[in-house]
Formats: structure tokens, sequence, C-alpha cells
């Protein structure tokens, strides 16, 4: 009779590549972790360690409140705009050779996974990339929502008070939007730390 051997438990779960991550720890390389989840967005740079992984730097999309911005943290500009503040958290450690690390999450040209190495690498972090992968600027700043809210107010205005109504509650324009990920994006580059 055979033994049947029982995969680690979160590889059973569908929560760990054990192959990929062993693959990405045998490279020595620091790691830029990125997990997302439907409303937020969080960024990491971890070193691996014998005694256990060291987090270098940290950015949430939650904590770009602290610089003026105060709507969605889940979107394609709040992702950048956490990479960025990554970036700038880690722009003294002199890091080079960073690796992308987007665990179980499926590869997509322009998706925000991408939104948050392009800011991070316009941060200051050297990592090993493909300019094909990011999202085109004009995305990346919000302009593609401004132009959907410009549409839906005009053609739908019931529908555009209640798709925005968060944005309005806040006596945000959501057709300002591009200007306003300008503006957390300076605080955050004159900021920074």
């Amino acid at each position: 009779m055979a033994l049947k051997i029982v995969p680690h438990r979160r590889r059973r779960e569908g929560k760990t590549n054990y192959k990929k991550r062993l693959k990405s720890l045998k490279s020595g390389s620091v790691r830029l972790v990125v997990r997302r989840s439907s409303k937020n967005i969080y960024c990491q740079l971890v070193e691996y360690k014998k005694e256990g992984d060291v987090v270098i730097a940290s950015s949430s999309s939650k904590e770009l409140q602290k610089f003026g911005w105060n709507v969605d943290c889940g979107n394609l500009p709040a992702a950048y705009l956490t990479g960025l503040l990554c970036g700038a958290k880690a722009k003294g450690n002199k890091l080079s050779g960073v690796i992308l690390d987007t665990g179980l999450a499926v590869s997509v040209r322009g998706s925000r996974l991408y939104s948050v190495l392009k800011g991070a690498i316009d941060g200051g972090l050297e990592v090993l990339h493909s300019e094909e992968a990011f999202p085109p600027v004009e995305r990346v700043s919000g302009k593609h929502i401004a132009d959907y809210a410009v549409k839906m107010k005009k053609e739908k205005p019931t529908q555009y008070k209640s798709h925005f109504s968060k944005y309005l509650e806040l006596k945000i324009n959501p057709e300002d939007l591009p200007k306003l990920f300008e503006a957390t994006k300076a605080k955050i580059l004159s900021e920074g730390k």
C-alpha cells in the first residue's frame, strides 16, 4: 500500500505556489510584493533572511489619504500612487535588482499590478521590467474615469449621481480626478517618507 503525500496546507488552499517562491528566494533579490483586493492595494519590499523575511518598506492605498487622495483606493491611479509611495519610502536604501512578486495573481498587461510597478520605478526603485506591461499614462492618471464621468453626466444624470456618490459626498468632482492625481503625486514626491 502506497502512502499518499498530502500537500502543504497553503498549497491545498491555493494560497502559495512553492515552486515560484523557491525560485524567487534562490535569486537572492529583494522582492516587490504586490497584493490587491477589490478595495485596496498593498505593496512591500521584502528581503529574504534565514531567520525570516525582512520588510524594508511597505505602503498601502489606505495611506494615500494622508496625501489628499480621499477617493477610491482600489483603482488604477491609487495603485500607481501606492507603488510611488513605497518607492519613495525605500529611496535611501539604494536597492538594485528588485523583482516583482505578484503571488498567485494572474499577470495581465496594463493591470493594477503593473501600475504599482510603474509607480515604484517612478519612486526611485530599480526593478526589472518591460515597458509593454505598463498601463497607458492616461489610465494611470485617471483620465479614463474622468472621461466616463463626463459622458455619464450628460447621458444618464441619475446613474451618474449614484455611481459617483462617494465622490460627490466628499465634494470632489469626478471629472477633476487627473488634477487630484497630480496633486497627490506631487505631495508624495515632496514629503515621501
